[in-house]
């Protein structure tokens, strides 16, 4: 899919990292001038590591979007972040025409919410505030993500804290009700946008 002069959003994670590493092939290969816009730090790092020019959002529109995810559903839905992107990835996805998904059979579920929670990004003055507001949408569990390289909680690039959410159904209005959450940044929970799924097999 890659053409000489694209703008590319690149997803973040172990799937990205695999398709950025091929698109680097056909760089080399046939002489291709792309720019990328990553979603994470780590995939900034992988793309310089590779000599694939970077852009942003304030500079360009992405012709296109690739990524991965954690759960897939039959109709699309997803949930992400996993990695703890998902406001940068969501911000691109929604700013590009066109986004494909890379995922494997393991990530197909016909339900969301069966092998992972819901990560949410807050403000961190606002985590007893936001606990409380998801209280009120009735999970079977929250969970302040904690760090396991270092003592305390995960920090995203952002600054802010991620509470890992398990709901035993998920609604499709649950993406706005989190997100009407004061103190919320940005959920993991992608519903109805426009997305083609592509099998990792073929990468």
């Amino acid at each position: 899919m890659v053409k000489d002069g694209d703008i590319i959003g690149v997803g973040s994670g172990s799937t990205a990292y695999l398709a950025l590493v091929n698109i680097t092939e056909r760089i080399r290969q046939e002489r291709l001038h792309i720019l990328a816009i990553p979603t994470s730090q780590e995939i900034k790092m992988t793309c310089a590591k590779l000599g694939i020019p970077l852009t942003s959002l304030l500079e360009h529109n992405p012709d296109w979007t690739f990524d991965g995810a954690d759960e897939i559903d039959p109709d699309h839905n997803m949930i992400k972040g996993r990695g703890g992107a998902m406001f940068k990835e969501k911000l691109l996805i929604s700013s590009s025409p066109r986004t494909y998904i890379i995922a494997d059979s393991s990530k197909m579920v016909t339900r969301l919410g069966t092998r992972f929670p819901v990560p949410v990004e807050v403000f961190p003055d606002a985590l007893l505030h936001v606990e409380q507001g998801l209280k009120s949408l009735s999970p079977q569990e929250i969970k302040l993500r904690m760090a396991e390289g270092k003592d305390g909680p995960v920090i995203t690039e952002n600054g802010n804290l991620i509470l890992d959410v398990r709901f035993n159904n998920i609604p499709d209005n649950l993406e706005n009700s989190i997100k009407a959450i004061t103190g919320v940044i940005e959920s993991g929970l992608f519903m109805h946008y426009d997305v083609e799924i592509l099998s990792s097999e073929n990468l």
